[in-house]
């Protein structure tokens, strides 16, 4: 058997990363993920015998806390670690990269605020046996949280509603800095625990047709989510009955804010959402919402979504 190499991704190593995501690929509800533009070739990690790409791995900062946030809240960094089938249970290997993967983790962390803790996380489908077994029972990470994805097929009618008399509906691009930080404000207040922070917002943006969503009584934001058409390169399934239409639809971040809350607000918001993808010709739409919040599930299902698969995270503190 030949040497293994690990070394960071470059770009004449595209035509072996296209041969190793095949490989993987041939097995459904498989996370891969694309390695991004090259200022972010620092965190994948590929593992090489002879002249084939045989694994890679990724690091993402996925949450860094604010300052003056709860010191209960922790930063998330997750991976993502990927081996051609045949080696799926070879621990050696998944060892080797997954030491790379975590000293850079460690890195990143040195340049987050305190005092909070940084959290390693991995997610994958629950189908995902083998690299789900990796993480929870060899290498120690425990179970952080279950999500689900839920999709609405966008060729079914959508039912309009009628926004209450005193509230205001606008799209919101947040062109300033200053827009951003208000936003992100609101949205810490929603969700102190898992706050979106400024680098995922600017990733979020970066995303075709990525728009903000907001209703304002007088001069308050008092709910908001965002909707963009998804890159995901496995974002290729076809609904049946789109011809015509191509894509998949996100809707991210609904949150309506406590004292304005059970008004139907956050249904609202969902219906614009909805709406606006279907108007950029997307065949579908998808969100992601924790498996055990069942108010979330219920406001989702009533506009017409349907779970279609299941996340399971795992993490260890760092």
């Amino acid at each position: 058997m030949a040497a293994t190499e690990i070394r960071n991704y470059q770009a004449a190593d595209l035509p072996l990363l296209g041969e190793l995501y095949n490989a993987v690929n041939t097995r459904e509800n498989v996370t891969f993920w694309w390695v991004g533009e090259e200022s972010n070739w620092e965190n994948v990690y590929c593992a090489f015998e002879g002249e084939k790409m045989i694994a890679k791995g990724q690091v993402e900062v996925f949450n860094i806390v604010p300052p003056g946030r709860s010191s209960d809240n922790k930063h998330n960094v997750f991976i993502n670690l990927r081996t051609i089938p045949e080696r799926e249970e070879d621990y050696e290997l998944m060892d080797s990269l997954y030491g790379y993967l975590l000293s850079r983790a460690q890195q990143l962390k040195e340049s987050f605020p305190g005092p909070y803790s940084t959290l390693l996380c991995v997610g994958n489908d629950s189908s995902d046996r083998v690299n789900n077994q990796y993480f929870a029972q060899h290498k120690g990470f425990s179970h952080f949280k279950s999500l689900y994805s839920m999709e609405r097929d966008l060729t079914e009618s959508i039912q309009p509603l009628e926004l209450e008399e005193g509230y205001d509906f606008t799209y919101w691009l947040m062109e300033t800095e200053r827009m951003e930080q208000d936003y992100l404000e609101l949205e810490a207040e929603v969700w102190p625990d898992s706050a979106l922070g400024n680098s995922r917002l600017a990733q979020y943006k970066q995303n075709p047709l990525w728009t903000a969503m907001v209703i304002r009584q007088g001069e308050h934001i008092v709910g908001s989510t965002m909707a963009w058409k998804s890159e995901d390169i496995e974002e290729t399934r076809e609904v049946e009955g789109a011809e015509g239409l191509a894509g998949v639809g996100v809707v991210e971040d609904v949150f309506v804010r406590e004292p304005w809350r059970k008004r139907g607000l956050a249904k609202y918001l969902l219906v614009q959402a909805l709406s606006y993808l279907k108007e950029q010709n997307l065949a579908r739409a998808e969100l992601v919402v924790l498996s055990t919040n069942d108010s979330a599930l219920s406001l989702y299902t009533s506009v017409g979504f349907r779970v279609s698969s299941e996340e399971i995270r795992y993490c260890i503190e760092i």
